[in-house]
Protein backbone atom coordinates (compact mmCIF):
# COMPACT_ATOMS: atom_id res chain seq x y z
CA UNK A 1 0.00 0.00 0.00
CA UNK A 2 1.23 3.49 -0.84
CA UNK A 3 2.07 5.39 2.35
CA UNK A 4 -0.54 8.03 3.17
CA UNK A 5 0.18 11.63 2.34
CA UNK A 6 1.65 13.50 5.30
CA UNK A 7 1.08 17.23 5.30
CA UNK A 8 4.06 19.47 5.97
CA UNK A 9 1.86 22.09 7.66
CA UNK A 10 -0.28 21.94 10.80
CA UNK A 11 -3.42 21.76 8.65
CA UNK A 12 -4.74 18.67 6.87
CA UNK A 13 -7.36 18.67 4.15
CA UNK A 14 -10.37 16.40 4.06
CA UNK A 15 -8.73 14.39 1.27
CA UNK A 16 -5.51 13.94 3.24
CA UNK A 17 -7.36 12.82 6.35
CA UNK A 18 -9.52 10.34 4.41
CA UNK A 19 -6.37 8.82 2.94
CA UNK A 20 -4.67 8.61 6.32
CA UNK A 21 -7.69 6.99 7.97
CA UNK A 22 -7.64 4.32 5.27
CA UNK A 23 -3.97 3.50 5.89
CA UNK A 24 -2.46 0.72 7.96
CA UNK A 25 -1.44 3.21 10.65
CA UNK A 26 -4.23 5.75 10.98
CA UNK A 27 -3.88 8.82 13.20
CA UNK A 28 -5.70 9.30 16.47
CA UNK A 29 -8.61 11.65 15.77
CA UNK A 30 -9.91 13.93 18.54
CA UNK A 31 -13.28 15.69 18.37
CA UNK A 32 -13.06 18.98 20.29
CA UNK A 33 -16.73 19.93 20.07
CA UNK A 34 -19.30 19.93 22.88
CA UNK A 35 -20.42 16.45 23.95
CA UNK A 36 -23.93 16.83 22.51
CA UNK A 37 -22.51 17.58 19.06
CA UNK A 38 -20.16 14.61 19.27
CA UNK A 39 -23.09 12.37 20.24
CA UNK A 40 -25.14 13.61 17.27
CA UNK A 41 -22.47 12.50 14.80
CA UNK A 42 -18.69 12.38 14.50
CA UNK A 43 -15.87 10.87 12.45
CA UNK A 44 -15.68 7.12 12.83
CA UNK A 45 -13.12 6.15 15.46
CA UNK A 46 -12.79 9.65 16.89
CA UNK A 47 -12.47 10.16 20.62
CA UNK A 48 -14.00 13.13 22.39
CA UNK A 49 -12.19 15.79 24.40
CA UNK A 50 -13.79 19.16 25.10
CA UNK A 51 -11.43 21.46 27.00
CA UNK A 52 -13.43 24.62 26.38
CA UNK A 53 -14.08 25.33 30.06
CA UNK A 54 -10.62 24.36 31.28
CA UNK A 55 -8.69 27.61 31.80
CA UNK A 56 -5.84 29.04 33.84
CA UNK A 57 -5.84 32.56 35.23
CA UNK A 58 -2.61 32.38 37.24
CA UNK A 59 0.43 31.56 35.13
CA UNK A 60 2.88 31.74 38.01
CA UNK A 61 5.19 28.70 37.98
CA UNK A 62 3.34 26.40 40.40
CA UNK A 63 -0.19 26.85 38.98
CA UNK A 64 1.14 26.55 35.43
CA UNK A 65 2.88 23.26 36.27
CA UNK A 66 -0.28 21.86 37.87
CA UNK A 67 -2.46 22.97 34.95
CA UNK A 68 -0.02 21.45 32.46
CA UNK A 69 -0.01 18.11 34.29
CA UNK A 70 -3.81 18.01 34.41
CA UNK A 71 -4.24 18.68 30.70
CA UNK A 72 -1.51 16.18 29.76
CA UNK A 73 -3.30 13.56 31.88
CA UNK A 74 -6.56 14.18 30.00
CA UNK A 75 -4.79 13.62 26.68
CA UNK A 76 -3.22 10.41 27.98
CA UNK A 77 -6.67 9.18 28.99
CA UNK A 78 -7.70 9.64 25.34
CA UNK A 79 -4.83 7.48 24.16
CA UNK A 80 -2.39 10.13 22.96
CA UNK A 81 1.16 8.90 22.40
CA UNK A 82 4.07 10.60 20.62
CA UNK A 83 4.37 7.66 18.21
CA UNK A 84 0.94 8.21 16.67
CA UNK A 85 -0.07 11.37 14.78
CA UNK A 86 -3.05 13.26 16.15
CA UNK A 87 -5.70 15.05 14.08
CA UNK A 88 -8.00 17.48 15.91
CA UNK A 89 -11.26 18.85 14.55
CA UNK A 90 -14.38 20.78 15.44
CA UNK A 91 -17.29 22.18 13.38
CA UNK A 92 -14.95 24.37 11.30
CA UNK A 93 -11.37 25.64 11.68
CA UNK A 94 -12.19 27.32 14.96
CA UNK A 95 -10.53 28.01 18.31
CA UNK A 96 -11.56 24.76 20.01
CA UNK A 97 -9.47 22.67 17.65
CA UNK A 98 -6.72 25.30 17.57
CA UNK A 99 -6.44 25.25 21.34
CA UNK A 100 -6.04 21.47 21.43
CA UNK A 101 -3.40 21.84 18.72
CA UNK A 102 -1.55 24.38 20.87
CA UNK A 103 -1.86 22.24 23.98
CA UNK A 104 -0.35 19.24 22.20
CA UNK A 105 2.51 21.26 20.71
CA UNK A 106 3.18 22.78 24.12
CA UNK A 107 3.13 19.30 25.68
CA UNK A 108 5.76 18.14 23.20
CA UNK A 109 3.73 16.01 20.79
CA UNK A 110 5.71 15.78 17.51
CA UNK A 111 2.84 15.22 15.06
CA UNK A 112 -0.37 17.12 15.71
CA UNK A 113 -2.60 18.62 12.99
CA UNK A 114 -6.00 20.24 12.56
CA UNK A 115 -8.63 19.24 10.00
CA UNK A 116 -9.10 22.41 7.95
CA UNK A 117 -12.78 23.17 7.64
CA UNK A 118 -13.69 20.67 10.36
CA UNK A 119 -16.55 18.22 10.25
CA UNK A 120 -18.55 20.63 8.10
CA UNK A 121 -16.00 20.28 5.30
CA UNK A 122 -15.81 16.52 5.90
CA UNK A 123 -19.56 16.10 5.45
CA UNK A 124 -19.71 18.51 2.51
CA UNK A 125 -17.18 16.32 0.70
CA UNK A 126 -19.55 13.36 1.04
CA UNK A 127 -17.81 11.51 3.86
CA UNK A 128 -19.89 9.69 6.43
CA UNK A 129 -20.18 10.30 10.15
CA UNK A 130 -21.37 7.97 12.88
CA UNK A 131 -23.05 8.07 16.28
CA UNK A 132 -21.22 4.93 17.42
CA UNK A 133 -18.68 5.81 20.10
CA UNK A 134 -15.62 3.81 21.05
CA UNK A 135 -13.96 3.74 24.44
CA UNK A 136 -10.48 5.30 24.20
CA UNK A 137 -7.53 3.16 25.23
CA UNK A 138 -5.56 5.21 27.78
CA UNK A 139 -1.83 5.59 27.26
CA UNK A 140 1.04 6.13 29.66
CA UNK A 141 2.27 9.22 27.82
CA UNK A 142 4.47 11.42 29.97
CA UNK A 143 4.39 14.81 28.31
CA UNK A 144 7.54 16.92 28.09
CA UNK A 145 6.37 20.53 27.95
CA UNK A 146 8.08 22.81 25.43
CA UNK A 147 8.48 25.97 27.47
CA UNK A 148 8.90 28.25 24.46
CA UNK A 149 5.33 27.46 23.32
CA UNK A 150 3.74 29.15 26.34
CA UNK A 151 4.10 32.58 27.96
CA UNK A 152 3.44 33.48 31.58
CA UNK A 153 2.62 36.92 32.92
CA UNK A 154 6.26 37.23 33.98
CA UNK A 155 7.39 36.43 30.43
CA UNK A 156 5.08 39.06 28.94
CA UNK A 157 6.07 41.70 31.48
CA UNK A 158 9.72 41.03 30.76
CA UNK A 159 9.40 41.51 27.02
CA UNK A 160 7.32 44.71 26.87
CA UNK A 161 10.28 46.76 25.69
CA UNK A 162 12.03 43.98 23.79
CA UNK A 163 12.32 44.91 20.08
CA UNK A 164 12.67 41.21 19.26
CA UNK A 165 9.19 40.38 20.60
CA UNK A 166 5.76 41.18 19.18
CA UNK A 167 2.72 40.96 21.45
CA UNK A 168 -0.40 40.25 19.41
CA UNK A 169 -3.92 40.86 20.76
CA UNK A 170 -6.47 38.58 19.06
CA UNK A 171 -9.62 39.90 20.78
CA UNK A 172 -12.40 42.05 19.36
CA UNK A 173 -11.91 45.75 18.66
CA UNK A 174 -14.09 46.67 21.65
CA UNK A 175 -12.07 44.52 24.03
CA UNK A 176 -8.79 45.90 22.70
CA UNK A 177 -9.80 49.54 23.18
CA UNK A 178 -11.31 48.89 26.60
CA UNK A 179 -14.85 49.72 25.51
CA UNK A 180 -15.76 46.21 26.65
CA UNK A 181 -14.07 45.01 29.84
CA UNK A 182 -14.14 41.30 30.64
CA UNK A 183 -11.78 41.56 33.60
CA UNK A 184 -11.32 43.92 36.54
CA UNK A 185 -9.74 46.39 34.12
CA UNK A 186 -10.40 47.00 30.44
CA UNK A 187 -7.76 47.74 27.84
CA UNK A 188 -4.73 46.06 26.38
CA UNK A 189 -1.18 45.05 27.13
CA UNK A 190 1.08 48.02 26.37
CA UNK A 191 2.55 48.01 22.88
CA UNK A 192 0.38 45.15 21.61
CA UNK A 193 -0.57 44.93 17.97
CA UNK A 194 -4.16 43.97 17.30
CA UNK A 195 -5.91 41.70 14.81
CA UNK A 196 -9.05 39.78 15.74
CA UNK A 197 -8.67 36.03 15.25
CA UNK A 198 -11.65 35.85 12.89
CA UNK A 199 -9.52 37.47 10.16
CA UNK A 200 -7.66 34.15 9.87
CA UNK A 201 -10.69 32.43 8.35
CA UNK A 202 -12.36 32.41 4.96
CA UNK A 203 -16.19 32.54 4.77
CA UNK A 204 -16.39 28.74 4.44
CA UNK A 205 -14.77 28.20 7.85
CA UNK A 206 -11.38 27.15 6.49
CA UNK A 207 -8.16 29.07 7.02
CA UNK A 208 -7.39 31.64 4.39
CA UNK A 209 -4.66 30.67 1.90
CA UNK A 210 -1.15 30.95 3.31
CA UNK A 211 -0.24 33.73 0.87
CA UNK A 212 -3.16 35.82 2.11
CA UNK A 213 -2.38 35.18 5.77
CA UNK A 214 1.28 36.00 5.22
CA UNK A 215 0.43 39.28 3.56
CA UNK A 216 -2.08 40.18 6.27
CA UNK A 217 0.38 39.65 9.11
CA UNK A 218 3.24 41.35 7.27
CA UNK A 219 1.09 44.44 6.80
CA UNK A 220 0.35 44.39 10.53
CA UNK A 221 4.06 44.27 11.31
CA UNK A 222 4.25 40.68 12.57
CA UNK A 223 7.52 39.08 11.49
CA UNK A 224 8.64 35.44 11.55
CA UNK A 225 12.04 36.71 12.66
CA UNK A 226 10.64 37.78 16.03
CA UNK A 227 9.15 36.03 19.02
CA UNK A 228 5.37 36.44 18.77
CA UNK A 229 3.24 36.21 21.92
CA UNK A 230 -0.50 35.89 21.29
CA UNK A 231 -3.20 36.63 23.84
CA UNK A 232 -6.97 37.06 24.11
CA UNK A 233 -9.27 36.63 27.12
CA UNK A 234 -8.24 33.14 28.22
CA UNK A 235 -5.86 31.72 25.62
CA UNK A 236 -8.51 30.30 23.27
CA UNK A 237 -8.62 32.85 20.44
CA UNK A 238 -4.90 33.35 20.99
CA UNK A 239 -4.40 29.67 20.18
CA UNK A 240 -6.16 30.22 16.87
CA UNK A 241 -3.72 32.91 15.82
CA UNK A 242 -0.91 30.73 17.19
CA UNK A 243 -2.06 28.04 14.75
CA UNK A 244 -2.29 30.52 11.88
CA UNK A 245 1.28 31.67 12.45
CA UNK A 246 2.55 28.11 12.87
CA UNK A 247 0.85 27.32 9.55
CA UNK A 248 2.98 30.09 8.03
CA UNK A 249 6.12 28.53 9.48
CA UNK A 250 6.71 31.07 12.25
CA UNK A 251 9.28 29.30 14.46
CA UNK A 252 8.79 31.13 17.77
CA UNK A 253 5.13 31.67 18.66
CA UNK A 254 3.90 31.53 22.25
CA UNK A 255 0.39 31.53 23.69
CA UNK A 256 -0.06 33.67 26.79
CA UNK A 257 -2.60 31.27 28.20
CA UNK A 258 -3.59 33.45 31.17
CA UNK A 259 -4.31 36.28 28.73
CA UNK A 260 -6.46 39.30 29.56
CA UNK A 261 -8.38 37.64 32.38
CA UNK A 262 -5.13 37.31 34.32
CA UNK A 263 -3.50 40.54 33.13
CA UNK A 264 -6.62 42.69 33.49
CA UNK A 265 -7.40 41.43 36.97
CA UNK A 266 -3.90 42.22 38.26
CA UNK A 267 -3.57 45.89 39.18
CA UNK A 268 0.21 45.55 39.52
CA UNK A 269 0.62 44.99 35.76
CA UNK A 270 0.83 47.89 33.28
CA UNK A 271 -2.22 48.81 31.27
CA UNK A 272 -2.97 50.54 27.99
CA UNK A 273 -6.29 51.44 26.49
CA UNK A 274 -8.37 51.65 29.65
CA UNK A 275 -11.89 53.10 29.29
CA UNK A 276 -11.76 53.18 25.53
CA UNK A 277 -8.53 55.17 25.23
CA UNK A 278 -6.37 53.68 22.43
CA UNK A 279 -3.36 51.72 23.68
CA UNK A 280 -0.24 53.81 24.01
CA UNK A 281 3.31 53.19 22.87
CA UNK A 282 5.06 51.60 25.89
CA UNK A 283 8.10 53.81 25.25
CA UNK A 284 6.02 56.98 25.15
Amino acid sequence: MTPPTRTSTPLVTVEELAEQLDSANPPLVIDARPAEQFAAGHLAGAVHLDLWGVSLIDTSPAPLRAFTWMVAHLFALRGVTPQRPVIVYQEDSGPRAARLFWFLEYLGHPGVHVLDGGIRAWSAAGHATTTAAIAPAPSTWQATPVTDRVASWQDVLGCLRDPGTTILDTRSDAEFTGAVARAKRGGAIPGALHLEWTHNLAPDGRFKPASELRRMYAQLGVSPHQTVVTYCQGGYRAAHTYLALRTLGFPDVRNYTGSWKEWGDREDLPLAGANGVPPADPAG
